[in-house]
């Protein structure tokens, strides 16, 4: 038999499937919330490369990652600066741009092919007044990132490269071999020859200690 084509419904399928299995890893709605949520969960595919946000742009759109890995850089004397990555699980959000409708100071960019859940405040005001509850999930969930962020800065300040990267190996498994090194070693502050030196006395560590 010919090898037919893949219908579009199946598409369609496929990533219901991937809403329903991003929305129930938060492990906080009832099966009856889940369908509800992905009822309006608008997901689109975006080709690694995409540019969400450029800075000077004012964000119209959140973003939460279904699939892949977003990375926000700055560009300083036409250097970029990675200053985080996001992957599965993660919201990718502009709050001072997208709440202040001030223009970013930074890029949004798909680091690999993704998929996103895409919406406005509009959507998220509309789904807060069908799930009330939504709220207060959001709620926890701004105040876990920002728990993060307020480490991840705490570890820049007082850390040294070795630790920030066991951090991030630890934050971020896998991310290492999902993003080109130049990337890395900019987000731990680093040049990429002191990140390979860096990578080859953890493993010489590991080797010497059996961990």
């Amino acid at each position: 038999d010919s090898v037919q084509p893949f219908h579009r419904d199946f598409h369609l399928y496929i990533m219901e499937e991937k809403i329903l299995t991003f929305i129930r890893n938060f492990n906080y709605f009832s099966e009856e919330e889940v369908a509800i949520l992905a009822s309006h969960t608008k997901a689109r595919h975006f080709p690694k490369g995409t540019l969400l946000l450029k800075a000077g742009e004012v964000a119209r759109y959140c973003y939460s990652v279904i699939e892949g890995c977003v990375r926000e850089y700055y560009v300083v004397n036409g250097v970029e600066k990675t200053s985080g990555f996001y992957t599965e699980g993660d919201a990718v959000n502009a709050f001072t741009s997208t709440h202040g409708k001030e223009p970013s100071r930074f890029y949004f960019e798909c680091a690999e092919d993704c998929i996103l859940g895409v919406g406005t405040e509009e959507d998220v005001d509309n789904i807060c007044r069908i799930l009330p509850q939504m709220e207060k999930f959001m709620r926890v969930e701004v105040e876990k990132g920002s728990g993060i962020l307020q480490d991840r800065l705490a570890t820049f300040i007082t850390s040294t490269p070795e630790q920030r990267l066991t951090l991030l190996l630890k934050q971020k498994p896998g991310l290492i071999n999902r993003v080109p090194q130049h990337q890395i070693a900019s987000y731990l502050g680093v040049t990429p020859e002191s990140l390979s030196r860096i990578k080859k006395r953890m493993l010489l560590h590991e080797r010497s200690t059996g961990s």
